[in-house]
């Protein structure tokens, strides 16, 4: 089965590990996995700004880089879930709104790839310790992928996995929204750290990288030890 890596701004730019390890465990399943070199911005954050007209100069980008893919898949619910969108921003435009269709029925979300179309779960992955998860919001709520990280995760050996507090609380990242409401998103973040602690985790586990990096920082700056991994990396532990 032939996979195309949508790797995201984040992954690409600050989270290279990810990517990597998310490669490994596709390639153990079978998989051959490509890297489109023509992909740049999904246009979330222009987009969820306001700024649709030059936004779709980027879609449009996109469209045409993973247009001969066989599957499209990501280590963030958050871009694969703008992929999403395209068809509804490019209704009745009788060039993109196929190439907007195709691109979105083909485009998946690492843990959901691998439940919902490999039928995996359990990827032989091994991480001794205690483990909490934070579900990010258009991962959760928009994408529709809430159960496959935690049947990924049943299955980790060693893990001991503790349901985190509030967990459907946001993080307080929202992208831009961290910029423009930094004292709001502060204390979203703050609260989030605080339940977190109230888990005993020695692990936050997330499957998008705008999450952690928030939670991570926040984290870093009042010394706190909770290591932080993306899904894809603990997938790929063999501890």
């Amino acid at each position: 089965m032939k996979v195309s890596l949508f790797i995201t701004c984040l992954v690409d730019m600050f989270k290279a590990d990810v990517g990597k390890a998310m490669v490994e465990v596709l390639e153990r399943q079978g998989c051959e996995v490509d890297f489109p070199k023509g992909q740049i911005c999904c246009g979330q954050p222009s987009y969820n700004s306001g700024y649709l007209e030059d936004t779709k100069p980027a879609m449009k980008q996109m469209m045409r880089t993973f247009e001969d893919a066989d599957y499209v898949v990501s280590p963030s619910g958050s871009c694969a879930y703008m992929f999403k969108e395209y068809p509804k921003i490019f209704a009745g435009d009788p060039e993109w709104e196929p190439k907007a269709k195709a691109l979105a029925e083909k485009t998946y979300e690492f843990t959901q790839f691998l439940v919902d179309v490999l039928k995996v779960e359990d990827v032989g992955a091994s991480l001794h310790g205690k483990a909490t998860y934070h579900p990010s919001c258009h991962m959760t709520r928009l994408l529709g992928v809430k159960d496959a990280p935690m049947r990924l995760l049943k299955h980790v050996r060693g893990l001991e996995f503790v349901p985190l507090p509030n967990a459907l609380t946001c993080c307080g990242f929202g992208g831009t929204f961290s910029v423009k409401m930094s004292e709001i998103s502060e204390q979203m973040v703050d609260e989030k750290v605080e339940h977190v602690e109230e888990t005993g985790a020695d692990y936050l586990i997330g499957g998008d990288c705008g999450c952690l990096m928030n939670i991570g920082g926040r984290m870093q700056r009042k010394g706190k030890p909770i290591k932080i991994m993306h899904i894809a990396e603990v997938l790929n532990s063999r501890d």
